[in-house]
């Protein structure tokens, strides 16, 4: 099982991601989270995260529902990806459509064995990104 995100500012969200990313692995899956690299984040989202790559790995790691966590290599190959951690199922977020689109072609293409679950939106109304939160405190302070 293999799930993975910048989780800058960790909330419940991302928690709920990674547990409903366990669950779709079935009984007795073992979960391995990539934890984005400060350089990949900064070209993905446009900056680089307010927490620093081994913090937000550490992070990841410590919750019980992860088995383990790493960072990620440099680059967006996802074909690099799949060949190191070799997982059986690829849990990626509501809001991943064009990475899906992304995978599933290497995935095809390469005739590998692995399935895709794209893992629900978590709520309405709560504090499920890092930049809602990071507006909250914004807002907060502002007044």
């Amino acid at each position: 099982m293999l799930a993975s995100g910048v989780f800058d500012l960790l909330h419940l969200g991302h928690v709920r991601f990674l547990e409903d990313a366990k669950k779709a692995g079935g009984a007795g899956a073992k979960l391995v989270v990539i934890v984005a690299r400060d350089s990949t984040a900064g070209k993905l989202k446009g900056r680089k995260p307010i927490m620093s790559e081994d913090q937000r790995r550490a992070l990841v790691e410590s919750l019980k529902v992860v088995d383990d966590a790493v960072l990620g290599f440099e680059g967006l190959d996802i074909g690099e990806v799949i060949e190191k951690i070799h997982p059986d199922i690829i849990a990626l977020g509501y809001d991943q459509a064009e990475m899906e689109a992304e995978v599933k072609n290497y995935l095809i293409k390469h005739q590998l064995p692995v399935s895709v679950v794209r893992v629900g939106k978590f709520g309405e109304n709560i504090l499920d990104s890092s930049t809602k939160i990071k507006q909250k405190i914004i807002d907060k302070l502002s007044k």
